[in-house]
């Protein structure tokens, strides 16, 4: 028997045993597939496959994540690791919804042919699997194991119960060729740390940093994995509240950086205690981060230190850096290549943090929203950083540029031990090695916060104080179809329906700093609309305002008129490259991103420009 024809077999047979389940229907996007964890297991088994796929593709180690982050914890969910660490190429999404969704194995076959994948080659397809401490996740693994399995020439490798980013690491790591067991992770962030910590300026008043921290865990696996990580850090007293112990409360409800940052007050486990004390939350799987302060014992209202104020920390610190090697470099007369710092948000970053960047002299950029828009632009820099509000971020290093700091800290080390630029690049250097580069991670940038913090000598308080927010409100507003909402230049002008970007503008221009944008959903048949204003007043009133515009009926129906004729004026060109017509099942309910389920009530059909699927 041929191999392709045993590979057709094996597939065959394994797939019958896990039928999709009917009327569902899954999309894949930056949190890969999630859903209710008790109709996964045809999914997460199907995905296994597709991680086989992909590492013989790319001939590399891929990872395989089985979490739902900061969802409710009957959730679960299963997303891809690509080599570099990073998530798994857009080009592979369409062919994930595809074999997910028709349930056909063969399908699977054909894509490997397609993509030139050859079965039962001398190099075997490695995956490595890693789970967070959801109920669900042990017999989820168990699906994904067999999906692997299933193809000829694939290892499955479990590497345990994992915080999201740990597993992005360890791909990265192995694909570089480095020692990737947590141990080494654990090790990697306590020694990078520690150094960071030994070249704190005497000079610095530390008095004013509390030594102690407290931290919620979200009672998920972030939690367990700081307790463990906490016994190798020195210079820090960290007391880990909400860790997943029994007793202590359920996954994700009433704590955790999602919960703290939409609700902006106390998590579970926090009280009039607490007032005062610097206090960090992450989210279920550890890629997010928060911090915040309780501020009086008679109320559960925060002072909320957002992702904003997080890149505008780190963005503060390594600004500081390069300046120090920049000045060295102008006195040697040496200055050819700058090193290029750039700051990447999207369109929900307030505008208080943006312009506190753009003060300091920064490069600030946007992208669409999404985490993949945010990384790719970073890493056009030579550091690139990124954060949204949510608590996901990370910095990035360039190789390049990390072949400069080595050099550079050899030759001052010979020549100026112990100066100011060589401390410099150390510190740089640390923080390249301190920061997960692969994706947003919640305990290496809780880390590198404590030490900046320590090295500028700042409480809370005084980090806080780095700009005042401006008050912003956010809004849904449901329609029969988002797709008919077009928007350019980072999504903060509409394009399409014509003319709605003028009433925009119109209602933005009545409030003093007022700015408005909206956007489609991805998950849902929504619009969203956000408002900044110098007011909480005037920001509620801005949102309002516009999304009442949005559901006149009569207004909606003329936009959706407009734009129905248009579509299927477009439709009729055959060959026109702009737009694809994808038919939508009636009662066909969707799944993705951990986001409220759509139900089409009737047949549509949407017209998807290619670009908004293209967009970098």
């Amino acid at each position: 028997m041929q191999v392709e024809e045993k590979q057709q077999s094996i597939i065959l047979q394994s797939a019958s045993r896990f039928p999709p389940p009917q009327g569902v229907r899954f999309s894949y996007g930056t949190a890969g597939f999630r859903s209710d964890a008790s109709i996964l297991s045809a999914t997460v088994f199907r995905v296994g496959i597709l991680a086989a796929l992909r590492s013989l593709k790319t001939h590399s180690v891929i990872g395989l994540m089985i979490t739902a982050s900061h969802n409710q914890v009957s959730d679960n969910g299963i997303k891809i690791a690509d080599p570099h660490g990073g998530m798994m190429t857009q080009d592979w999404e369409p062919f994930a919804d595809a074999i997910v969704n028709t349930g056909n194995p063969e399908d699977l076959l054909q894509f490997a042919k397609k993509e030139n994948i050859s079965f039962g080659g001398a190099q075997p397809a490695e995956i490595l699997l890693g789970r967070d401490t959801r109920p669900s996740g042990e017999a989820l693994l168990e699906a994904a194991k067999q999906g692997i399995n299933a193809v000829i020439g694939a290892v499955a490798i479990d590497m345990g119960i994992l915080t999201t980013p740990q597993l992005h690491w360890m791909v990265r790591c192995r694909n570089k060729g480095l020692e990737a067991l947590e141990c080494d992770y654990f090790a990697q962030l306590s020694s990078s740390f520690g150094c960071l910590m030994d070249l704190v300026p005497r000079d610095i008043i530390t008095d004013t940093v509390d030594e102690k921290l407290i931290v919620d865990g979200a009672n998920g696996v972030g939690g367990e994995k700081l307790e463990e990580l906490k016994k190798q850090l020195k210079g820090l007293v960290i007391q880990v509240r909400n860790s997943g112990k029994e007793g202590e409360g359920i996954l994700n409800e009433g704590v955790g950086a999602d919960y703290v940052q939409k609700e902006k007050v106390v998590p579970c486990g926090f009280g009039p205690n607490d007032v005062g004390i610097r206090c960090a939350s992450l989210d279920g799987d550890a890629d997010r981060l928060v911090y915040f302060r309780v501020l009086s014992t008679s109320s559960n209202s925060i002072d909320l230190v957002d992702g904003d104020k997080i890149l505008s920390l780190f963005a503060l610190f390594i600004k500081e850096q390069l300046s120090i090697l920049n000045k060295n470099e102008k006195e040697e007369a040496n200055n050819n290549n700058p090193v290029r710092l750039g700051i990447v948000q999207t369109a929900y970053a307030n505008g208080a943090s943006t312009d506190y960047l753009r003060q300091l002299g920064l490069e600030v950029v946007f992208t669409p929203t999404g985490v993949k828009y945010l990384h790719e632009k970073a890493a056009e820099y030579d550091v690139g950083i990124y954060f949204e509000a949510n608590g996901h971020g990370t910095v990035l290093f360039s190789e390049q540029l990390l072949c400069w700091l080595e050099a550079r800290k050899n030759e001052l080390a010979s020549a100026s031990a112990g100066c100011e630029c060589q401390k410099a690049a150390l510190r740089l250097l640390a923080v390249s090695r301190l920061i997960n580069q692969a994706v947003g991670d919640a305990l290496s940038g809780l880390l590198l916060v404590e030490a900046i913090l320590q090295h500028m000598g700042w409480s809370i308080e005084k980090w806080t104080e780095l700009y005042k927010d401006l008050p912003s409100k956010q809004l849904k507003v449901k329609v029969m179809d988002r797709t008919a909402v077009i928007t350019t230049n980072a999504e903060t002008v509409v394009v399409e329906p014509s003319g709605l970007q003028e009433v925009i503008n119109t209602e933005t221009a009545k409030y003093p700093k007022g700015r408005c944008f909206i956007r489609p959903s991805g998950t849902e048949d929504v619009i969203r609309v956000y408002a900044e204003a110098s007011t909480q007043e005037a920001a509620d009133n801005l949102a309002q305002s516009v999304a009442g515009h949005l559901r006149k009926k009569k207004q909606m129906k003329q936009y959706q008129y407009q734009w129905t004729k248009k579509a299927s004026n477009q439709a009729e060109q055959k060959h026109h490259s702009s737009t694809m017509i994808h038919y939508s099942s009636p009662h066909l309910h969707h799944h993705n991103l951990g986001g409220p389920e759509t139900d089409d009530r009737c047949h549509r059909i949407s017209v998807v420009h290619r670009w908004r699927e293209q967009a970098p």
